[in-house]
């Protein structure tokens, strides 16, 4: 039996536990469905020994809600997986949403129906739903990402992926354990996995910049601070460019003398987080501030790094925070440790995988556990994925060339595909902001939609061609002025071999983006059709 809905929202993460939210406040029926047992997100998946949030906790949450904030207490400045997972427990049982979720339930299949104007929806145990109005909230960073190594299923170990990490914890004891990469995940699991492992091999392709964590507890009276700050906070958060209370730097790299500079840098350094990356406004749009910034921070490895054949394989050369930021704990001091062992891809590439372990083109490594930090098909592998298809039967995959050719309007809504709508989609702010901000601004917007059609009595909505054409064309044109372009990461898909290159994310930063979204719907919302109710005679 079909089961029906005003709409249907696709994860249970932050995005979608505080969609369902607003969207029962204003009065919808909503089904939220979710592949995992429970809300989480990224954040129920990703449980590998050091996984740790990259935002202070104070700000890695919900600000919609006064109450809800001071109701909350994080104990410490970066707060782990299991905290996290704790708080959208949480968040979700104090706004009571999760009666109005289906865990264990993958979306398969969604199709609009034209006739009908309504979205059908199977799911992998053949449950079929229907909704006016489908949202996703998959987000950027849920479908993990193993390279197609040749024997990688004829390892006779263990092996994990730090994306679809088991519930139970992994013994390393006495363990050899090999980790292959070295982002965000490698860079956090990497010096715990060493604290109890016989050897570590780290397969690095490319050495990573990585800022210290310095994360402490909070402490009573601070915790009492945050709290009784919130209002402020969180209108710095609101009008900053990272949605995080850090407004605008004035400083260029270049312009400001040395000794300064230098003291600036180090200060951030001290102080850790992601102080350093909005010490000044040109690290990502000057190659000569950038490098500045970047050979400050190498020097810093190198002052770190005690094994003299290794200190120049651990540099990295590409421009600064075009890579996703990485903060760490004790990650270069663990290459100091006798037991742990560089590996470097760019000299010997890794060749297959065998029974025993990993061969690269020099040797094979015998090893017991094999530790895929390899990250995700971002922005667009989920939606991919799904097999969502619009007017006329066109596939999502189909629009959007396998990726070739990825269009959106605002991040928003996809011409073609009626009523449909993307919390923090390509092309929107999303990863680079501190996302629990960028997914409030989005489900607000969206809530906000759907409220005006309902009053409108409009059948249906979506943008035009021309608004995505001219939106997609300026997401690119303000990339391309930048030097994220210039590197490979996962920001333009290039972690994934056969993946088309392309940056996805609005670089324009989340107050501007958040003031041509309300201009749009002052406007009357430009860019977008809608259709109308007929009325009877």
């Amino acid at each position: 039996m079909t089961q029906q809905f005003d709409a249907l929202v696709i994860g249970a993460g932050f995005s979608g536990i505080y969609m369902t939210y607003k969207l029962r406040e204003q009065g919808f029926t909503v089904k939220t469905l979710e592949k995992a047992a429970g809300v989480g997100g990224v954040w129920y998946f990703a449980r590998y020994p050091g996984a740790r949030c990259d935002s202070d906790s104070v700000y890695y949450n919900y600000i919609f809600s006064e109450e809800l904030y001071k109701k909350w207490s994080w104990s410490t400045r970066f707060a782990g997986q299991d905290e996290i997972l704790s708080y959208l427990n949480f968040a979700a049982d104090e706004l009571d949403v999760k009666k109005y979720m289906q865990f264990n339930t993958e979306v398969k299949k969604a199709e609009w129906d034209e006739e009908e104007a309504i979205w059908s929806v199977t799911t992998d145990g053949g449950e079929e739903f229907t909704a006016t109005y489908l949202i996703s909230g998959v987000g950027c960073l849920s479908t993990s990402n193993i390279p197609n190594f040749e024997g990688r299923d004829s390892f006779k170990g263990e092996s994990y992926h730090t994306g679809t990490w088991p519930h139970t914890p992994v013994d390393f004891k006495g363990k050899r354990v090999g980790v292959i990469g070295t982002g965000s995940s490698g860079v956090q699991s990497i010096p715990v996995i060493a604290q109890e492992a016989k050897e570590v091999y780290v397969f690095q392709r490319t050495p990573q910049y990585s800022v210290p964590t310095r994360n402490r507890v909070f402490t009573e009276e601070e915790i009492a601070q945050f709290k009784a700050e919130f209002l402020e906070a969180r209108e710095i958060m609101k009008t900053s460019p990272s949605g995080l209370p850090i407004p605008r730097s004035s400083k260029s790299v270049v312009d400001t003398p040395e000794a300064e500079r230098n003291a600036i840098m180090e200060d951030a350094w001290e102080k850790g987080g992601m102080i350093l990356n909005n010490a000044f406004y040109d690290i990502v749009t000057n190659p000569e501030s950038n490098e500045l910034v970047s050979e400050f921070l190498r020097t810093k490895i190198r002052e770190k790094i005690k094994k003299p054949d290794i200190v120049e394989q651990l540099l990295p050369y590409y421009y600064y925070s075009t890579k996703r930021p990485i903060l760490d704990t004790n990650y270069w001091e663990t290459y100091n440790e006798d037991h742990v062992t560089l590996v470097n891809l760019r000299e010997q590439p890794i060749v297959r995988i065998t029974e025993n372990g990993i061969q690269t083109s020099e040797q094979e490594y015998p090893l017991d556990i094999i530790v895929f930090a390899t990250g995700y098909d971002a922005m667009t592998g989920t939606l991919l994925k799904l097999d969502i298809r619009g007017r006329d039967g066109i596939s999502l995959k189909d629009k959007w060339a396998d990726g070739a050719k990825v269009e959106t309007y605002l991040g928003l809504g996809i011409a073609g595909f009626p009523n449909f709508f993307t919390i923090t989609g390509p092309q929107s702010p999303s990863v680079l902001t501190n996302v629990p901000t960028a997914i409030e601004q989005h489900v607000e917007w969206i809530s906000d939609c759907l409220v005006h059609l309902r009053e409108q009595k409009a059948r249906t909505i979506e943008p035009n061609r021309e608004a995505e054409e001219r939106w997609s064309k300026q997401c690119t044109e303000i990339a391309n002025s930048t030097l994220f372009t210039k590197t490979d990461s996962w920001y333009t898909g290039s972690n994934i071999e056969g993946k088309p290159r392309g940056f996805l994310i609005y670089l324009g930063g989340l107050d501007n983006y958040r003031q041509i979204c309300n201009e749009v719907v002052e406007n009357g919302y430009q860019g977008f059709e809608m259709q109308f109710e007929e009325v009877k005679a």
